[in-house]
């Protein structure tokens, strides 16, 4: 298990975080325009052209994902999907439509949600900080495993048992969600019926809806799905207003180290069973790296994937590398330096310039930068810049990260 656990660790893309809360975190109470992408495939949106709703309806715009757009149709909304999962060969289309209302027009494929929606089942964690922006978490009634969650009232809530856990995959436990009568499910998809989720809800009749977020590999177009998750509460005006504010904290924060003459040089991640896979200078992980002004020494990887690099080619180019970042489940230097002894020969290692991206994590391993730090991209790169720059940091006190000791 420890080995699988370390394989998924090293795979994640952020290669896809104690102090005081940066104003991005948002903290609630305890439960009781269009951007499609070159690659995406063309939108199979059945629904036929319609005036635009009133003007007393408040539209937002989608401004940096490019994974799904919003449409705002005559008394309904029309969410697109994209990429629901690589290589899909269709969009995925949602009509959103108000309670006791009916739309006239000929819907085709899409599936109908009823919005407001009251009740919310999320199988990722990522989901969650969306909901705490809009204080909708109390609506959120199950999870597939609290686990890996960061979020201390979601896990109260599994103890105390308003949450309930289901599983995930093919094994989920159906018969449960049945009995919760969800207005609305929430996975992603790999497209293979082998790890999905959603089939076998489907064939039960229950709503489900898939968030392809960690396909954006601009880290503010995968924090703009908070507008997404926000359209099913009728809440999106309100979702954008959070990620405007966080929008500009992030580009004033990499306008601040923008143009740096001499930039620190800095790779990612550890190897496993001696292969050191390494994000593409493409990926979600190299774009923050980048606008935290660093020179990611894989820059020139074409490509968002995790790429497989021999151990000795990695000692090569980054032996003398300025810093070194997000190790695994190393908790101290001692317990990097065990996993493989060649570690202590980075200039990094020995000169203490190793940080970690769990500052915040639970004792079963749930990771709040994988948790709120994808809807809180700025806190990220703010803490970056402080790592790289202490200088042009501003005082800002590290949220997510912490230097290995």
């Amino acid at each position: 298990m420890k080995k699988i656990l370390t394989l998924l660790a090293v795979l994640i893309i952020f290669v896809l975080p104690a102090c005081q809360v940066p104003a991005a975190v948002v903290e609630t109470e305890p439960i009781v325009s269009e951007a499609p992408t070159a690659e995406a495939p063309e939108s199979t949106s059945p629904v036929e052209e319609a005036t635009q709703v009133p003007a007393e309806v408040e539209q937002v715009s989608i401004d940096y994902a490019k994974n799904f757009t919003l449409e705002y149709k005559d008394g309904y909304k029309l969410l697109t999907v994209t990429l629901p999962w690589l290589g899909a060969t269709e969009s995925l289309v949602y009509a959103l439509i108000p309670n006791g209302t009916q739309v006239d027009e000929e819907l085709g494929n899409a599936v109908v949600i009823h919005t407001p929606i009251d009740s919310f089942v999320s199988f990722s964690s990522t989901y969650l900080p969306f909901l705490e922006q809009i204080g909708e978490l109390n609506s959120l009634i199950a999870v597939d495993t609290a686990d890996y969650i960061y979020n201390a009232d979601v896990r109260l809530g599994v103890e105390n048992g308003s949450v309930t856990t289901v599983g995930s995959g093919p094994t989920i436990d159906v018969e449960t969600v049945v009995e919760l009568a969800p207005d609305l499910i929430m996975t992603s998809a790999s497209g293979s019926a082998d790890w999905d989720t959603h089939p076998v809800l489907e064939q039960a009749g229950l709503p489900v809806v898939i968030n392809s977020d960690y396909l954006e590999q601009d880290p503010l177009g995968r924090a703009e799905w908070g507008k997404f998750i926000a359209a099913f509460y009728d809440k999106e005006a309100e979702a954008d207003q959070v990620f405007d504010a966080m929008a500009a904290r992030y580009e004033e924060a990499k306008a601040s180290v923008a143009g740096q003459s001499e930039k620190v040089t800095v790779f990612v991640n550890t190897a496993y069973e001696g292969t050191w896979y390494m994000p593409g200078g493409e990926s979600y992980a190299a774009i923050l790296l980048s606008d935290a002004g660093a020179d990611y020494l894989w820059n020139d990887l074409e490509g968002t994937g995790a790429m497989p690099i021999d151990f000795e080619v990695v000692v090569e180019r980054a032996k003398d590398a300025d810093f070194w970042l997000n190790v695994g489940f190393a908790s101290d230097l001692a317990s990097l330096a065990a996993m493989d002894p060649r570690y202590v020969d980075f200039k990094a290692y020995q000169e203490g310039k190793v940080f970690n991206n769990n500052a915040r994590i639970t004792e079963m391993g749930g990771t709040d930068y994988f948790e709120s730090g994808t809807a809180n991209p700025d806190a990220v790169l703010r803490d970056l810049i402080a790592i790289f720059y202490p200088d042009l940091a501003g005082g800002h006190e590290l949220y997510y990260y912490r230097q290995l000791q």
